[in-house]
């Protein structure tokens, strides 16, 4: 397929049937006793059948061949992908890491699975509360593979190299800049296109949603019609060697084997589908009078706890912007969080530290870790002079700040070596400005 086609919307009921087989979908209803082209019908189910309808997620695939033909699951090595929170000690200190590290496909071939690296994370899968950092480091694509998790949604940035997602709804190309979310149980396999990077916000237990605006109004943030999904594509393939099914399931990895590829769905119809999202579509809302606002206002997605106003996690990016602020220190404020920020970049230089802070790298603050302004950063706004400027220009950071006390897995803290020791140094220059004989300006 050189041209990808797709379906605009958020959760909406979308209806898509491959062109090559016209008529596919059922007519006025889900499972009839036989299915057009003699296809199998499969619902997969996002929620519980009695959620309120708002919150009920399912779509109806008609596929060649049913999912439940494979032999048994068993066991397979889970790599750096973990669910163990308790590796190590907790580490309440800033932590910075530099770029991670892809492996050179002339060493060693790497697919997105066996690229998978848990940096940190909290919660249980098993009791469906809690959400996973990951980092991706691939050179290879997946052959003759699929993805599925079991235990939550993937909410993929990839910061260095496109790739290309096969899902059992279609095709989905995610180019840097762009996100793609990936639900419960959609089974997916990735092609990459050279050395490839990225980050996987995991979530158990909720679903994405867009933020509610308030007072901003009907429009504004991320608009639901620039959220994209696929259109269906099948292929009918016999794989006589045996086609791969890695599902990850409480926390760990397991393997099965089926005869044909799982990408046979002909036609389906439902609300709960996979999606992408250019961030350059995001709608940015800004202080226009004095004040650094809170970044809630930079929301893209969240995933609600059962708690009002409190996520499990929220998506928020740092978009290229206006600032105007008058009488107002502009970059981030010094800051102390009951909630825990993980910070990516994707491309440029971040607006509160442009030193040490690298594409492809990250940083985390966790719960009532201070954080803010390296020291050069506060010098050189605390005198600027304030004009109208750009903000982020050919930048993009992100955070996924979650409620959850994250632990840091022990490959974060010490097997990947990107550690950054030194980040606390950053504010090791910050010195006293008080003057107790200050005396307010007459106006």
């Amino acid at each position: 397929m050189a041209e990808f086609k797709y379906m605009s919307g958020f959760g909406n009921e979308f209806s898509s049937e491959d062109p090559r087989c016209p008529g596919s979908l059922p007519e006025g209803q889900n499972n009839p006793q036989v299915c057009p082209y003699g296809l199998y019908a499969e619902q997969l189910s996002g929620s519980a059948f009695t959620c309120p309808r708002p919150a009920n997620k399912r779509s109806w695939l008609y596929r060649i061949l049913p999912s439940v033909k494979h032999k048994p699951f068993t066991a397979v090595p889970c790599g750096n992908l973990t669910e163990n929170w308790n590796e190590v000690e907790p580490d309440p200190n800033q932590l910075r890491w530099l770029p991670f590290t892809i492996p050179k496909s002339t060493e060693k071939k790497v697919d997105f699975v066996a690229g998978l690296h848990t940096v940190c994370g909290a919660g249980d899968a098993k009791s469906r509360n809690g959400i996973g950092i990951h980092v991706y480091a691939c050179n290879t694509s997946m052959v003759d593979k699929c993805f599925n998790n079991s235990d939550g949604d993937f909410l993929i940035v990839p910061q260095q190299g496109k790739i290309l997602i096969t899902t059992e709804f279609g095709k989905i190309m995610v180019k840097p800049n762009e996100i793609c979310v990936l639900q419960q149980g959609m089974r997916f396999s990735v092609d990459v296109f050279g050395e490839t990077r990225g980050y996987i916000l995991e979530v158990y237990g909720a679903h994405f949603e867009l933020p509610d605006l308030g007072p901003i109004g009907a429009n504004g943030l991320a608009n639901p019609r620039d959220f994209l999904c696929p259109v269906a594509w099948y292929e009918d393939r016999t794989v006589a060697t045996g086609y791969t099914v890695i599902n990850k399931y409480q926390g760990k990895l397991f393997s099965c084997q089926q005869d044909f590829s799982p990408f046979n769905v002909v036609a389906w119809h439902g609300n709960y589908t996979p999606y992408k999202y250019n961030l350059e579509n995001f709608m940015v809302i800004n202080a226009v009078a004095f004040d650094h606002a809170d970044p809630s206002i930079f929301t893209v997605l969240t995933a609600k706890s059962m708690r009002p106003g409190v996520a499990i996690a929220d998506f928020v990016i740092f978009p290229p912007r206006w600032g105007v602020a008058d009488r107002t220190f502009r970059p981030p404020y010094y800051h102390r969080n009951c909630m825990s920020e993980f910070m990516g970049l994707i491309k440029g230089h971040y607006e509160a530290k442009e030193e040490g802070f690298q594409p492809g790298g990250a940083s985390l603050h966790s719960a009532m870790t201070p954080h803010g302004p390296d020291a050069e950063c506060f010098e050189k706004n605390s005198a600027a002079e304030l004009q109208p400027e750009r903000v982020a220009e050919g930048t993009m950071a992100f955070m996924f700040e979650s409620s959850f006390s994250m632990a840091v897995t022990k490959w974060g803290l010490q097997t990947c070596q990107k550690l950054d020791k030194s980040y606390y140094q950053c504010w090791e220059s910050l010195h006293s400005h008080f003057n107790p004989n200050w005396k307010p300006s007459k106006k």
